[in-house]
């Protein structure tokens, strides 16, 4: 048969344990204020597919264990570090004071295309996205290093926050991959 799809267990995927003991990918996501279950479950996965280091779940933003926040997640909450904190800016000031690098996700003056944006050697990133309608607070963006904007060229102003998620963290991962090579 041609092209053959793979079975899951074909797939030599490391387990929750093993996923805690290996090397992650420098890269923290922040979520500000998601409103939708689904959404962080989704968060939650792709953060798994690629290593990210850590979530941070702020503000409004449920946390685990949710049954429809497990629904996307597919047990990813069970590998993915994270932590709950009641304040986006509290998180992103003691980021900022560890040496991380912070960029809001949005749509502002002076952001950077995420195609033009650099990564450097030896530095950690975190990046914020924000809730669905309102989208980064406006504290949270002037507070950030940079803000990185997705480039759009159809009609619609944004893209649903976990698809967001999925080409920001895609893109900074090989990057930071192919940085390190």
């Amino acid at each position: 048969m041609k092209n053959r799809k793979l079975k899951n267990s074909e797939l030599d995927r490391i387990n929750p344990e093993e996923y805690k003991a290996s090397e992650k990918t420098p890269l923290i996501i922040i979520l500000d204020n998601i409103r939708s279950l689904n959404n962080i479950g989704s968060v939650f996965r792709t953060a798994d597919a690629f290593l990210v280091k850590k979530i941070y779940l702020c503000g409004i933003t449920a946390k685990p264990p949710h049954k429809d926040i497990q629904k996307t997640a597919l047990g990813a909450t069970e590998s993915v570090d994270w932590e709950y904190a009641e304040n986006t800016l509290d998180v992103v000031s003691k980021l900022k004071q560890e040496g991380i690098f912070v960029a809001s996700i949005e749509q502002a003056e002076l952001s950077v295309n995420l195609n033009d944006f650099s990564v450097q050697n030896n530095l950690t990133y975190a990046v914020v996205f924000g809730n669905e309608v309102k989208g980064v607070q406006q504290k949270v963006v002037s507070a950030s290093d940079a803000v990185i904007e997705i480039p759009q060229f159809g009609t619609k102003h944004s893209l649903n926050i976990s698809v967001s998620v999925g080409v920001v963290v895609w893109d900074l991962f090989t990057k930071l991959k192919n940085n390190s090579l």
